[in-house]
């Protein structure tokens, strides 16, 4: 196993894949290099004479400078490296004269559910969606005392609760309407309950206007407050659901119909070169058939725009790209804050740097394909192949607006028929998503190390030794959306800003003898032992 990884010649510095110490010899890419002090796992050696203010490349990218001279073998983190972020960027647009959409492969399919709308689901659960946070309580009870309404295909009932719907006002009350409608609209719910008070804010009325047009059989409504007993009115209102709910069968249906949601969390100096690029060729992979990815994070693209920018596939998405990434620098200036307060104190003891450090590997999720379309927050996706959405860094809020990325498109046409899924790489541990999640990694640290920046496992605590990666991580997933070796604990509510769900503690999806029995999504895999 190689001691250190040189991801692009250009860099002046390598990571360290073990624990390197003080006084060993480093041979990388013909670079041989003495360390002279002690190189914790996944932090970064230079390999090259580093002075006071140059850059430090890593990725091929500048991520900070140095802040004294450094000579090969210096261990280069905080307390000798500072970002080169400030404030908003004027960019370019200078794309690839090559810049197209990677070839078309034929899609395969999955069993999923084919909804009457013509929507594709992974999921064939009931929901219950409060309006406001005052019933939270009574829609948990609502789901405990019905579960043996959970037969047959219907594979669960669910509440997802929330503090908002009431002493909200202009956009934050909207924001709300248009969140809680997603999650109406989406189409793992194969029924929903949507659970008022009465003297809420967020008023029936109002609500219906925005969820639109709707299925009567589907969707339902119950206003606590216009009944004697919501709790057996609750029960028959059900019962009703559980019969529409339990008519949907898994079928085949083409991976062409997939939105997969992509984020990171928890990262360290190796998530950028392990996890966060298998799903960026799991990405390349869903957008060459036919399907969509959202990448969101906008805060971790900050000094990484040079991987972005000029990959928007034509000028109009290039300045929405700009736009977002330059308004979310503009929201924390007016609120007098800097743009770089990231990475967190555990990203550093990982080997996270900097901002542009930590941006860099985040963003590797995004693969190489062209960028289609930059989309809001909550807003659906309507192009195929990679889009970026409008989301913040925290995990939980940015669920939100992906879910949102992933219910039915209002108006016009529907180009694409959507669900909602969501990969998540993970190195330090972080596991609570409102769609389902297959998390790459686990809380222990254990997730893959590369021995080249298309990653290679050799972690036997995760996959199968000596397996491409990105090889098992596509039938990994078409195991999940089946719902086949993905085990989901609900243990409790996140109460969180911007949060609609419950924490789904996410097992390990790589269970080998199931990997062994399922043919690959993707094709042919070979072996790299």
């Amino acid at each position: 196993m190689p001691q250190a990884i040189h991801i692009s010649p250009i860099d002046n510095v390598v990571v360290a894949l073990h624990p390197i110490a003080k006084g060993t010899l480093v041979e990388v890419d013909g670079l041989a290099v003495t360390a002279l002090e002690d190189i914790p796992q996944g932090h970064k050696m230079a390999v090259k004479p580093i002075r006071n203010g140059e850059n430090v490349i890593k990725y091929g990218f500048p991520i900070g400078h140095a802040t004294a001279d450094a000579e090969p073998g210096t261990w280069m983190h905080t307390h000798n490296v500072h970002t080169n972020l400030s404030g908003e960027v004027e960019y370019s647009y200078n794309p690839s004269p090559e810049l197209a959409p990677l070839p078309k492969v034929e899609a395969e399919t999955f069993m999923g559910f084919r909804r009457k709308d013509g929507r594709a689901a992974i999921r064939n659960e009931i929901w219950i969606i409060p309006t406001v946070g005052c019933v939270n309580d009574i829609a948990k009870k609502m789901v405990a005392d019905n579960q043996d309404l959970v037969t047959g295909t219907i594979e669960g009932l669910y509440t997802f609760t929330h503090p908002f719907g009431c002493s909200q006002t202009g956009h934050d009350h909207a924001q709300t309407r248009k969140l809680l409608a997603a999650l109406v609209r989406h189409p793992n719910a194969a029924a929903v309950l949507v659970l008022h008070l009465g003297c809420e804010n967020l008023q029936h009325d109002q609500f219906v206007e925005e969820l639109g047009e709707y299925d009567h059989d589907r969707v339902k409504f119950l206003t606590c407050q216009d009944v004697d007993d919501e709790f057996a009115a609750a029960r028959d209102i059900l019962k009703e659901l559980a019969a529409y709910a339990g008519q949907f069968k898994r079928e085949p249906i083409p991976v062409s119909e997939l939105v997969v949601g992509m984020k990171c969390g928890g990262s360290d100096g190796l998530s950028g070169i392990t996890a966060n690029p298998t799903i960026g060729r799991f990405s390349d992979m869903m957008g060459q058939r036919g399907g969509s990815t959202v990448l969101t994070e906008v805060p971790e693209m900050f000094g990484a725009e040079g991987f972005l920018m000029d990959r928007c596939i034509n000028h109009d998405v290039f300045v929405k790209a700009e736009k977002m990434i330059n308004g979310f620098k503009d929201y924390f200036i007016s609120h007098n804050e800097v743009v770089y307060d990231n990475p967190s104190p555990g990203n550093k003891q990982g080997g996270i740097t900097t901002l542009e450090d930590k941006s860099c590997g985040c963003v590797q999720k995004g693969g190489t394909a062209p960028i289609m379309d930059v989309i809001g927050y909550g807003d659906p996706v309507v192009t195929k192949g990679l889009n970026m959405l409008y989301g913040p860094g925290n995990d939980l809020v940015r669920y939100s607006g992906v879910l949102g990325a992933e219910d039915q498109h209002e108006g016009g046409s529907r180009d694409i028929e959507r669900f909602g899924s969501l990969v998540f790489t993970v190195r330090r541990g972080r596991h609570d998503a409102i769609t389902p999640p297959l998390q790459v990694g686990d809380r222990l640290g254990r997730s893959a190390v590369a021995v080249q920046v298309d990653p290679f496992v050799r972690a036997p605590h995760d996959i199968d030794v000596g397996v491409e990666l990105a090889a098992v991580f596509d039938r990994m997933y078409i195991l999940h959306a089946e719902g086949f070796a993905v085990a989901h604990q609900r243990t409790g509510v996140l109460g969180m800003v911007g949060v609609f769900g419950e924490d789904r503690h996410v097992a390990r999806a790589a269970v080998e003898g199931a990997l062994q029995h399922l043919p690959p999504l993707f094709g042919d895999r070979k072996s790299v032992v």
